[in-house]
């Protein structure tokens, strides 16, 4: 927690931020919008009314958190680690790239497959006022608003031990709200925009998830581990390859080309599962509550309550349901 402390430490209230000279036109500019995103998250989604996102903290880095995400060298399924207020989740956060290197290479030595993604904004779960960051202002004001609406859902309701039901949770709020939020202002070709890259989205989501589940088969054989692991080099060149042909598809959305020319690993594959295997199923929920938020809201703390196993089974049956 100390560099949480650090980075509030440093906090000014937006509206203060907004009157000085010296801040770039572009960035009040952004921040005023944050204020109006807050709102509307607050009084149209009924997402948590406090003091988060009124403040700013300029970090001088392009990341506030590098999680690293590890797996073992045959396998998908990814190392935890416990903390008092989150609880144990899939990755291990630093506010420090370099102590995340660091981190990171002590996994590789023990024979992990090692991960490190930056991370441009994360909830302390309602424990302490967010700031808006530097580090989020660089986004187009429908990404800025997912974010907010994004991180805000934590807070809302999370569910210790479960990082997969949380982040898809947060997703779909985040997907929704930004609909929303963009039909609220009328920017009907942005709305366009958004659900054309959610589609592409949803499009590489799955392309990883069959690729997840083919490395699973293969981890599952009872075939030697050099057989593995020359299998597994063969899956991941045929996975860049199948992206290179479904971005022709996309008309110049290079969004994540960076991504696969990445050296891809398991622990690649398991930071993406993390945040959407359960979105299918609660984008369900939604429509079964005919998009009525606070009814979604009051299902999903329903399903929050059951044990793991349960909820799992709860919402394997929901993304099964045809609506």
């Amino acid at each position: 927690m100390i560099g949480h402390f650090k980075i509030v430490t440093q906090k000014s209230p937006i509206q203060d931020v907004i009157k000085q000279e010296t801040i770039p036109t572009k960035t009040t500019k952004k921040l005023s919008k944050v204020l109006n995103i807050k709102k509307f998250a607050t009084q149209e989604l009924g997402l948590p009314d406090n003091g988060s996102y009124t403040h700013y903290v300029d970090l001088n880095r392009p990341y506030v958190v590098w999680n690293v995400v590890a797996t073992p060298e045959l396998s998908i399924s990814p190392k935890t680690w416990c903390f008092l207020i989150a609880g144990c989740v899939n990755y291990r956060g630093y506010f420090s790239r370099e102590k995340a290197e660091h981190f990171a290479t002590t996994l590789r030595e023990q024979g992990y497959d090692v991960a490190i993604n930056g991370v441009r904004a994360y909830s302390t779960l309602g424990w302490f006022e967010d700031p808006v960051l530097n580090t989020m202002l660089h986004f187009t004001d429908a990404e800025l608003a997912g974010i907010i609406f994004h991180e805000l859902s934590h807070q809302l309701i999370y569910v210790s031990d479960d990082s997969m039901f949380n982040e898809s949770f947060a997703t779909v709020v985040e997907e929704e709200g930004t609909r929303r939020w963009l039909e609220s202002i009328g920017h009907t070709a942005e709305i366009f925009k958004h659900e054309t890259k959610k589609r592409h989205h949803q499009e590489f989501i799955r392309l990883i998830a069959n690729y997840r589940d083919l490395l699973t088969k293969t981890y599952a054989t009872k075939k030697s581990e050099n057989w593995k692991k020359s299998q597994k080099k063969a899956i991941f060149k045929k996975l860049k390859e199948e992206y290179r042909s479904l971005k022709i598809t996309w008309k110049g959305d290079k969004r994540y080309d960076n991504w696969f020319l990445l050296q891809l690993n398991n622990a690649h594959i398991a930071s993406i599962g993390t945040y959407y295997n359960h979105v299918p199923a609660l984008e369900n929920l939604l429509k079964m509550h005919d998009y009525d938020l606070r009814s979604f809201y009051n299902a999903v703390e329903k399903i929050a309550t059951t044990s793991k196993i349960k909820r799992n089974k709860l919402l394997s049956l929901t993304a099964q349901k045809e609506i």
